[in-house]
């Protein structure tokens, strides 16, 4: 059983008997002496998606979900529904497109690394990888002699993304995207 202070991002719970995937873990620690520091995670259910809110102390125990991690990798698209198969056992598995409203943006044909989380034979979330590697579908043109200094400029990818890169960056060049953040990370 997991404690509250080691809950991290993408992590499955049970809680009154419902999975719960953790969104979002917000840490406060008060200025008073001898308060303990608080956790505001936010929830959100599986496989409908209602959102929970709760405030833990780091002691509070959280029950773990009884779930499988499987390697996947996208199939197709048809209409709002996505087919992922199995690396293994070449099963296969939908989400619809309101479950995967956060990791649309990084989906695209040939994205390695994605892995599914199944209860009971069932898939309920996709995790992405740390980071993916996209191409730049369009952006203003590099600048000669541009520096790696901190100057951006929004660049637009073939899913839809957008994202602010380094000025030195030109339309279809590969670029790491961090998933966690939405943020530039390096070139390819």
């Amino acid at each position: 059983m997991p404690k509250a202070c080691d809950l991290k991002r993408g992590q499955v719970v049970s809680i009154d008997d419902q999975l719960y995937i953790a969104k979002q873990i917000d840490v406060k620690s008060p200025s008073s002496r001898g308060a303990q520091t608080l956790y505001k995670i936010r929830f959100s259910r599986v496989p409908d998606g209602q959102k929970l809110e709760q405030s833990l102390t780091g002691d509070d125990q959280l029950k773990d979900a009884d779930l499988q991690r499987r390697a996947v990798q996208l199939l197709f698209q048809e209409d709002d529904s996505y087919t992922f198969m199995d690396s293994e056992d070449y099963s296969q598995y939908q989400l619809g497109g309101d479950e995967l409203s956060e990791a649309l943006p990084y989906l695209y044909d040939g994205i390695e690394g994605l892995t599914a989380l199944l209860v009971e034979g069932r898939m309920i979330a996709l995790a992405l990888p740390a980071t993916v590697v996209m191409t730049v579908e369009e952006t203003a043109p590099a600048i000669k002699g541009a520096s790696a200094s901190a100057r951006t400029k929004p660049a637009r990818f073939a899913t839809g993304l957008e994202i602010q890169v380094p000025e030195y960056l030109g339309t279809g060049e590969q670029v790491k995207i961090n998933t966690q953040t939405g943020k530039f990370v390096s070139r390819a």
